[in-house]
C-alpha cells in the first residue's frame, strides 16, 4: 500500500518535472530568436 500511494504522489511530481523543463527550453529559444531579431534590427539601422 505505501509503494503505491508513494507511485501516486511521485508521477504528478515527474510530469511537474518534466514541464518545467520544457518550458524552460522553450523560453531559451524565444530568448535566442529575440536577440538575432534585435541584431537584425541593429544592422539594418546602421545601414541607413
Amino acid at each position: 500500500m505505501k509503494k503505491l500511494l508513494a507511485v501516486l504522489f511521485l508521477i504528478p511530481f515527474l510530469v511537474t518535472l518534466t514541464g518545467c523543463n520544457t518550458i524552460a527550453g522553450a523560453g531559451k529559444d524565444v530568448a535566442k530568436a529575440g536577440k538575432a531579431i534585435e541584431k537584425e534590427a541593429k544592422d539594418t539601422k546602421k545601414k541607413m
